[in-house]
């Protein structure tokens, strides 16, 4: 077997976070395969909203960290021209105050205030901030990695013994349930409804005084609608009273999506933990892993920040 010393990497875990820790590293100069259980359009990050913005996810002031980083580089993306699938759109943050936002984005967002009687009903934040389209996102963190020299392969894993390299990276989401094991990870299922946009291009999060959750986000593809946070649900079947719910709810928000024709439903369980676990470890032979895994509903808003971290683990 190579010695560490070697840069051999192997990321298990093909979504979102493991694609960009990934890319972090094989843009360091290192060797890297990805092991994926499933295709990049098969992967939980694939069905995600997907807004930035840090949701369901601990430690919330290494989290912001993490995310103030992915913001930087979805700007950039966003300013290039090039199919990253990442696009600066405005929209209504609610039930959140300009006081609790200021305290860690700190102008941070340019133009961030507080929405109007017009824009939201209630109290809210008018923000323009990353959207990205994750089908289209994936590809492109696959072709870059690619085009960089990295390798991606199709393989189940039962076990990080099975892995042939010296470092291992951990990307595994929910399956580091079993695989660490580690009972503390657990899914939260998120129901999204895709339809036909009725010409809505601003993004809306909002929630009701049930604490049902709302939202709407203009993608390429159509107006995804959510959604549910379903503590400990393992279904991945879409439920017809549930989408319902969810189509009504946003149509109360904004009436012009009552009757728009479906075009899809997803499901998706978000890897929640009572904190992100980022650090380094050791195998029972020696050699490094380091796990990234646990990012609940933001892995793709601190998916930069936590690989360039992770990059830094691996570096030693």
């Amino acid at each position: 077997m190579a010695s560490e010393s070697s840069g051999e990497i192997v990321v298990v875990g093909g979504g979102v976070v493991g694609l960009t820790t990934a890319l972090a590293l094989a843009e360091r100069g290192r060797r890297v395969r990805v092991w994926t259980r499933d295709a990049v359009g098969a992967t939980t990050s694939a069905v995600a909203g997907a807004l930035w913005w840090p949701y369901r996810i601990e430690p919330v002031a290494t989290a912001r960290m993490w995310a103030l980083r992915s913001l930087e580089v979805y700007e950039e993306l966003a300013a290039r021209d090039e199919p990253a699938g990442v696009r600066m759109v405005e929209g209504v943050l609610g039930e959140t105050r300009l006081d609790e936002a200021d305290a860690w984005l700190a102008g941070r967002v340019p133009g961030l205030r507080e929405a109007t009687a017009g824009e939201h009903a209630g109290t809210g934040l008018w923000a323009r901030l990353p959207l990205i389209d994750m089908p289209a996102h994936l590809r492109w963190l696959r072709e870059r990695f690619i085009a960089v020299g990295g390798v991606i392969e199709t393989r189940a894993v039962s076990g990080f013994a099975e892995v042939d390299a010296p470092v291992v990276v951990n990307c595994t989401g929910l399956a580091a349930r079993e695989l660490v094991p580690d009972p503390s990870v657990r899914p939260v299922r998120g129901q999204l409804v895709v339809v036909e946009n009725p010409g809505i291009d601003t993004w809306l999060v909002t929630t009701d005084a049930a604490g049902e959750h709302a939202y709407l986000f203009p993608q390429p593809g159509g107006l995804v609608l959510g959604g549910t946070s379903e503590e400990d649900v393992w279904s991945l079947e879409p439920d017809p009273a549930t989408a319902e719910a969810i189509v009504r709810r946003c149509a109360a928000l904004r009436p012009q999506v009552a009757g728009a024709r479906v075009l899809e439903h997803r499901v998706g369980l978000r890897p929640t933990r009572p904190a992100v676990r980022l650090e380094r470890d050791a195998l029972p032979d020696g050699r490094l892993l380091v796990h990234n895994y646990g990012h609940g509903g933001a892995g793709v808003t601190v998916a930069w920040g936590c690989a360039e971290e992770a990059a830094r683990l691996v570096a030693g």
